[in-house]
This record gives structure tokens, sequence and C-alpha cells, in this order.
């Protein structure tokens, strides 16, 4: 039975940092492809990074660019999420997701992952 969870979520004051970080477990998931989307209410599941299984290419959407550092550790099956210089509106539901896929085109829809964290809550003050 595949398990994805989630750790590391909390409140922070905007300006500082929090690691999340995901432990797979139930299979070997050095094929796939990892990656964390974000949902806030009211809003729709927001792609936010990935690393692809193929070649270790790092995604990410354009409002974490340069903030979010995504990694992976085959041997621990875990994926992590630094974040730094968090904003309010980075405050959401963060859930680590993996998918067989691995190319660019694959990495940004939710619906070519098959297996999902139930999510860690991250809330950021102003």
């Amino acid at each position: 039975q595949v398990q994805l969870v989630e750790s590391g979520g909390g409140l922070v004051q905007a300006g500082g940092s929090l690691l999340l970080s995901c432990a797979a477990s139930g299979r070997t998931f050095s094929r796939y492809s990892m990656g964390w989307f974000r949902q806030a209410p009211g809003k729709e599941r927001e792609f936010v990074a990935a690393i692809s299984w193929i070649d270790s290419n790092t995604y990410y959407t354009d409002s974490v660019k340069g903030r979010f550092t995504i990694s992976r550790d085959n041997a621990k099956n875990t994926v992590s999420l630094q974040m730094n210089s968090l904003k309010p509106e980075d405050t959401a539901v963060y859930s680590c997701a993996v998918t067989p896929a691995g190319f660019r085109a694959t990495m940004f829809d939710p619906s070519r992952y098959d297996y999902w964290g139930q999510g860690t809550q991250v809330t950021v003050s102003s």
C-alpha cells in the first residue's frame, strides 16, 4: 500500500523559512518523479515544484522561483521542499505527489500524479 506522509508545515512570519518533507512508502520510487502542489482556501490546486526521476531536472512555478528548492533522496524515498522568504500568499495546504512521468510537459499537470499525501498546512503571517 503506497503512502505519502508530509511533515514540516506550520505558522511562520513573512520572510521566514520552512522545510517540508514527504516520506513515501509501499514501493520503490526511484522511477517516479516527485512534486509538491498547494491549495489555498477557495482556490484550485496549484503546482509548486517537481523533480524528474529521469534527469533530476527541477521545475518551479514562477511565483516561487528563487525562494523554494525541491530535492529528493532516493535511498530514503523522500522529497523535500525548502521554502525561504515566505510570503502571506504562500499560505496553503501543501501536498506531495508522485508520477511515473518525467518530462517537462507532464510535471505541471496534477492529473498525471498517481499518489498523493494528505497535506500539511503552511500559514504565513504578515
